[in-house]
């Protein structure tokens, strides 16, 4: 184990130091953000995410966080490719959670955006289920836009606790993550990681989606 831990250590000094900008004497590293947007091979970022795996520094859902310990204004990153939302503080990467972004024919679009809105307690306007009057689920997953609502029942909208509104009726929120992209658009992530990206994030927040 030291061995390897050795290994990797030398190899992700080696890709960070070709990423390194010196500037009248004061190195600055600018990797974090370049290994997110795909600026960097995807081999340094193999090699970055056993290095932190050695550490044990990821959790099993492969989501992490330094933020608490960081400063600096925040800024998102949601890679659709890799099922990843990054956060960054003051340009450094500070956390980062799995996500499931919108299904085929519903996809979320690639962009630059801001935080236009956050709701902790927020419901879909357009999914979710017919109940009836006592609460029974009479129809699931509808979309009240084309499903006729049956008689003696109302509208309950889909539950999307800690929504961050990033365009139109998208945003990030908690959600079911079934390990692909699943969703009518908006960017899903596991409860523990939708609290923390809230907390972080304002009105105004930068939002980058990149394919």
């Amino acid at each position: 184990m030291p061995c390897r831990l050795l290994l990797l250590l030398l190899l992700v000094s080696g890709l960070v130091s070709c990423n390194t900008v010196r500037d009248t004497g004061v190195t600055t590293f600018r990797y974090g953000r370049k290994f997110v947007t795909h600026d960097i091979p995807r081999a340094s970022r193999f090699v970055w995410q056993r290095a932190r795996g050695l550490w044990g520094a990821a959790p099993d859902d492969g989501s992490f966080w330094y933020a608490d310990q960081m400063t600096g204004k925040p800024s998102v990153v949601i890679n659709l490719g890799e099922q990843m939302v990054y956060l960054f503080k003051g340009g450094e990467l500070a956390g980062g959670s799995p996500i499931s972004s919108g299904s085929e024919g519903y996809d979320t679009m690639p962009g630059s955006y801001r935080i236009m809105e956050k709701d902790i307690d927020h419901k879909s306007s357009i999914y979710g289920d017919y109940e009836d009057f006592q609460g029974n689920v009479i129809l699931q997953n509808i979309d009240n836009r084309k499903d006729p609502r049956p008689p003696g029942t109302r509208f309950e909208g889909a539950k999307m606790y800690y929504f961050m509104r990033v365009y139109g009726g998208v945003g990030m929120h908690q959600g079911y993550l079934p390990g692909y992209p699943a969703s009518h658009g908006c960017i899903r992530l596991p409860g523990h990681m939708a609290e923390k990206f809230y907390r972080e994030v304002h009105l105004g927040t930068p939002v980058e989606i990149v394919p």
